[in-house]
Formats: C-alpha cells, structure tokens, sequence
C-alpha cells in the first residue's frame, strides 16, 4: 500500500509539480494538500499521514508555526521540510530540525527547477528516508532537567571516586537523519573537562554544520566548533566534521593529533563518511577509542569500525531502537555484533564519561 503523503505549500502550481514528483513513485500518494500552516494543521488533527511536505514561508501560518503548533497539540506528524529557504546555512532548517522536522530538502527557486530529476530524485530519496522514520519525540523540560541531573551525578561521582583509565582516550561519533535534534540532547550534558576530544561525523549539505557547532556550543559546557585542517586535538573539545569533505585525524610527533580532511569520492553515498574517520584512528597513538553509532539511515561507521576493531582497544556505544529517529546505522552496529552497549540517548552521555573520565585540573 503507498505511503499516505500531505503536501503544505502556499502555491497552488508548487502543490500541483510536488504532488506530480511524489505520485511519480509507487511507494507514495499526495493524498491532501493544503496551501497554508492553518488549512494544514486542521486536517492532521483529523487525518494521519505517513509524511507531510512543509514549505516555511506560507501567509495565515508558516511552516515553522505549524511545528510549534503540531509540539502544543501533541501531534507526532513526520514532517520533512520542502523550502527555498532551506538553504545552505540557514538558520530556520535547523530551527525547523530542532522543533521536529525529521530531514528537509532545497526547493529551487523556480518550477523549472522543480522539474529537474536531479531536484525529484533528492526530494523522493528525503521522502523515503521520513516515511521510514519514528515520530519525532517531544522531551518535556521536566525530562530534559531530569536528564541532566543523571549526568550531574555522573560527574560528581567521577570526580569523587576518579576513573583509573591508563592511556589516552578519543570519543568518535557517527550520526545522520535526526542527529541535529539528537546531538542537542547528547552534547549539552559533556562536561568542558572531558578527559578526551570528541569528533561527530554528522551527514548534511555543505554550509550547515558550522551553524550546527554554533548553536551547540551556545547551549553547551564543552567547547563545540567545526572542525578546521590541520587542527590540533584537544581534550575537551567537540568537532564536528565539515560537511562535502571526510573528517580523518593524523598521527604527529610529540604524541599529537590532528585533524584533516580529503576529497576521496563518497562512501556509502555520503561525505562526510565516518567510516574514513575510524579507519584513520588506526594509525593513531589513541589507547582507548570509544565508538558511539547514533540515530540514521544506512549502515556508515560499520565497517570502519569493524577495520578498527582489528587493530585498536575499541568500546562501541550504539543508540537503541526507541530513542533513534531511525534505526539504520545503529542497527547495522548492533547486527555486526560491534555494540558492547546497547543505551538510550539520554545514557549516551554518562557512559561517555565513564569510558574516558575526566581531565584533572
């Protein structure tokens, strides 16, 4: 049975080549359309749908105001973002990411671009990957404070009671469809004196993960940034990989690391692929690498991590199936048999701090 499909968009011939792309698979159907955030909000609080394509800017309520409304009424739609707006570094996608939205796509500026098959076969590949998504969960500040409060423990209890962990230690972390939203509920809770750097290969377009590592250094304890070439590694510090390179540290003299960055074609269709980043640690002087496989679509960081695991002291951290917004990469860790852990998103963080402890001042 096709998929049922919601497109929201406030042009009636924007609505009419976006229904003509989706009606073009047989795996979906356009089965409402509504050409604005109120007409839109009524019908899913009557109807389910597999998906709804939301443009941002419509008159009466935007896209982003839906978002907030569809939070208030508890109305877990799966929602992928379809806009002009969306483009590279913009800040309402990841507003838009943030408040629920599960993945998004650039809508050209014009229908012939619309009509491009390049431009169909992103927007049915994005579809696909929302459909097979879980409902966006809505943690509540109680929850969300309940969380951390966990973490807080964690750490007092560490700086107590010290963990005795001989050598060095690096945290790696592959994440996709979901991981902005993920990653803001992951981050937030490491400590700035993490005895360890951390590295996230996040999979977006070019010009998003700099306003990504902005906005998580801005809520976050631990010094977040997007990761630069040549860049010294230093405890305490999060990177994230720069998106259209591979992300791979080196190994330098002095017991240093650094990172840098190659153009090698795509690996498992993406760029950057955090297979190229476990594989590098290889040749790294790391002692402990610790390895956390988070929400996404596919199956990247199984087999760097598996190369890894060959030659290095690997501990590997893989999200469950609840708390994923998809359950791909995860899964491929966990089927692999690579998972010494199988957690929860909001253990992910304490158990981080249990494998590398923390750098004594």
């Amino acid at each position: 049975m096709a998929k049922k499909i919601l497109v929201v968009d406030d042009s009636a011939l924007i609505r009419r080549v976006l229904s003509d792309i989706i009606n073009s698979d047989k795996r979906f159907e356009v089965v409402d359309r509504a050409a604005d955030g109120e007409q839109a909000l009524q019908l899913l609080k009557r109807n389910t749908y597999d998906a709804v394509v939301l443009d941002v800017n419509m008159p009466k309520m935007g896209g982003i105001q839906l978002l907030n409304e569809l939070r208030k009424n508890n109305i877990k739609a799966k929602v992928m973002m379809a806009s002009t707006d969306t483009t590279e570094g913009a800040k309402v996608t990841l507003d838009a990411l943030e408040m629920g939205a599960l993945d998004f796509v650039h809508k050209p500026q014009n229908v012939a671009g619309c009509k491009s098959e390049e431009f169909k076969q992103d927007m049915l590949r994005v579809l696909s990957v929302v459909t097979e998504s879980a409902p966006p969960v809505f943690e509540s500040y109680e929850q969300m404070r309940a969380n951390k409060k966990v973490v807080r423990k964690v750490v007092d209890i560490v700086k107590k009671h010290p963990v005795h962990i001989s050598g060095s230690s690096i945290v790696a972390i592959a994440i996709s469809t979901g991981g902005p939203k993920t990653l803001q509920s992951l981050v937030p809770q490491l400590p700035a004196n993490l005895n360890a750097p951390v590295l996230i290969v996040q999979h977006m377009p070019k010009g998003f993960t700099a306003t990504l590592a902005q906005r998580l250094n801005q809520i976050s304890e631990i010094s977040v940034k997007e990761a630069e070439e040549g860049e010294i590694l230093q405890k305490g510090h999060v990177y994230i990989a720069r998106a259209g390179s591979h992300m791979k540290v080196k190994k330098l003299a002095a017991g240093k690391n650094a990172i840098t960055y190659s153009d090698e074609p795509t690996r498992e269709g993406v760029r950057p692929c955090a297979n190229y980043m476990y594989e590098s640690l290889m040749e790294c002087n790391y002692d402990n690498n610790i390895c956390v496989v988070m929400t996404g679509m596919g199956a990247d960081g199984t087999e760097g991590i598996k190369h890894l695991k060959e030659r290095k002291s690997v501990y590997v951290i893989s999200q469950d199936q609840a708390s994923s917004i998809v359950y791909g990469m995860p899964k491929s860790i966990a089927n692999a048999g690579l998972s010494d852990q199988v957690v929860p998103l909001p253990q992910i963080a304490q158990e981080i701090i249990l494998h590398v402890g923390l750098a004594l001042n």
